[in-house]
């Protein structure tokens, strides 16, 4: 069964299971969503969430061998040229966020 279609409360436990990650093993990727949060405000924290339950171009994240968050798209040409820098010189982690309009988006890691 694909995680879009679990019943909501299936979907709930996924997500605490994922924020749980992201607080107790990936401290930099945490920071990342709090700087985040203290710029754009609760909007922030509704975007992981979004990402975690498999939404695509909301938020995306690595750090430590931990994946968590939906990939923005292959065809992307930032992700694209993310994925380049990232085996070729590492991250020890990486967030994505979605660029608003008019935003210009940042390159490296968050």
């Amino acid at each position: 069964m694909s995680e879009q279609r679990q019943d909501p409360v299936g979907m709930q436990a996924l997500v605490q299971q994922r924020l749980q990650l992201i607080k107790s093993s990936m401290p930099n990727v945490m920071q990342s969503i709090e700087d985040k949060a203290a710029h754009i405000g609760p909007e922030a924290f509704a975007l992981v969430r979004r990402g975690l339950r498999g939404e695509p171009g909301c938020f995306y994240a690595f750090e430590a061998g931990h994946v968590v968050g939906t990939p923005f798209g292959r065809n992307d040409p930032v992700m694209l040229e993310l994925a380049q820098f990232t085996a070729v010189f590492g991250c020890a982690h990486v967030c994505i966020w979605p660029a608003k309009d008019g935003e210009v988006r940042g390159h490296g890691a968050a």
